[in-house]
């Protein structure tokens, strides 16, 4: 794998975790740009995301978050899951925003990973955000 640059690596850890994940797909969101220990992710709100306010399901602006932080801690093609994770809403997400999720790493030591990710809405305001930490587990995403 020493031919293949960090961003390389990233982009085909990326693409293997994308080609089974059938939540984040199913569910509209898109994989916009990934490198190391980072990601971007977005997910148009549609009337099926809305909750009884009329505004995006908390549990939607969750997976969003939790989709762009897996893919962040997973870009270094060794296999990572959540450990635990916290989000804050701050704003509502409106129906036909555009919501963008931005991941990136803040620390990693041995196995832990630390993650922020903000999620903004249609006119670039943070709309929540949320910490995660991972860890690794035994594989990686492809084989070099």
């Amino acid at each position: 794998m020493s031919d293949l640059s960090p961003q390389m690596i990233a982009e085909r850890s990326a693409a293997a975790l994308w080609a089974e994940d059938a939540a984040s797909q199913s569910l509209g969101l898109d994989l916009i740009s990934v490198g190391p220990g980072r990601a971007e992710m977005a997910l148009t709100v549609q009337p099926v995301h809305t909750n009884g306010h009329g505004i995006c399901h908390g549990g939607y602006v969750f997976l969003l978050a939790d989709s762009a932080f897996a893919f962040a801690c997973n870009s270094y093609n060794q296999r990572a899951v959540a450990q635990s994770n916290t989000i804050s809403y701050l704003a509502p997400g409106r129906l036909g925003a555009r919501l963008v999720a931005e991941a990136r790493e803040v620390e990693w030591r041995g196995r832990t990973g630390i993650y922020d990710v903000a999620v903004r809405g249609a006119e670039g305001e943070v709309i929540a955000l949320f910490r995660g930490q991972c860890r690794t587990i035994a594989g990686t995403l492809f084989e070099p």
